[in-house]
């Protein structure tokens, strides 16, 4: 077995990026505070081909540090900053997307039982890495999806669960 080289991986160009038509889903950040797990995120929704990110709160937008881990992914992906949280996502909602907290919570549904309606677009919520997902925003959601864990741990890293949401959403899709 031989590494692939760059040129035969079939990567597209910054500018084949934004003019291809992008999967059906946003993430929105609900005051994740740190900057490497935002550029996590992007290098995830550029993977994806996701249609744009809402960072919420004190979510830091795109920096030099960020850099590090988004690796270009701020440059391809399509983003909005909302200093005043995600109360945006109800218009989103109004314009037909289906809104899910990733979080534990009471009501929330295992990631493996969670049965999205393919038709629909929708957006995945992460939330602050101590706090989770706001209830203000809790209660905009259609519903929340819980990544099941199995060790002493009961939490994931944020960049961790967008990765097995996002992939987990996609595979259901092609």
């Amino acid at each position: 077995m031989r590494k692939l080289r760059m040129s035969e991986l079939n990567r597209l160009s910054l500018e084949e990026f934004k003019n291809e038509q992008k999967h059906p889903f946003q993430i929105a950040l609900d005051e994740v505070r740190s900057t490497l797990n935002v550029g996590s995120v992007f290098r995830t929704a550029d993977a994806f081909r996701c249609e744009k990110i809402h960072l919420g709160g004190l979510s830091p937008q795109p920096n030099k540090e960020m850099r590090k881990t988004a690796l270009g992914a701020t440059e391809s992906v399509d983003w909005e900053h909302h200093p005043h949280g995600l109360k945006h996502l109800e218009n989103l909602k109004k314009d037909g997307y289906q809104i899910w907290a990733i979080e534990q919570c009471e009501g929330s549904v295992l990631l493996e039982d969670w049965q999205p309606d393919l038709k629909q677009k929708q957006i995945f919520v992460f939330g602050n890495e101590v706090k989770g997902v706001s209830d203000e925003i809790l209660a905009i959601c259609d519903g929340a999806i819980e990544i099941p864990q199995f060790g002493t741990k009961h939490s994931l890293n944020i960049s961790v669960s967008a990765g097995i949401v996002v992939w987990d959403y996609i595979r259901r899709m092609i």
